[in-house]
């Protein structure tokens, strides 16, 4: 259970810095959220709201904490979330690229489930 909380920490972190990162580039109309549910294991980064007459509903990063491992579920960013996990000493076995079809996790570093 200690790796899961420590995960926990750190995904929420990362999730933290980037979204400071976000809200120092304004975007008039745009807000950016941070959705984190500790019990399940769910971490939302999203923006949203109106910009020049067009809606914006993006997801920026979306991981949960499922079996004992990181899944990232969505990864938005120049920087993936994936990158930032291993540098923070997250073992790439114990982090899942949720976004990439089952069939073609084995081709990556990361784990496959």
């Amino acid at each position: 259970m200690g790796a899961v909380i420590t995960y926990a920490e750190t995904v929420r972190q990362i999730m933290d810095r980037v979204a400071s990162h976000l809200k120092r580039i304004p975007k008039p109309g745009v807000e950016t959220h941070l959705i984190a549910d500790a019990d399940q294991g769910i971490y939302l980064l999203q923006r949203v709201g109106w910009h020049e007459k067009k809606r914006v509903n993006n997801i920026v990063l979306f991981a949960r904490i499922r079996d004992g491992k990181i899944w990232i579920e969505e990864d938005n960013t120049d920087l993936p979330l994936a990158d930032e996990l291993v540098r923070a000493g997250i073992p790439k076995e114990d982090i899942v690229l949720g976004f990439q079809p089952p069939e073609r996790r084995h081709l990556t570093e990361f784990a496959v489930a």
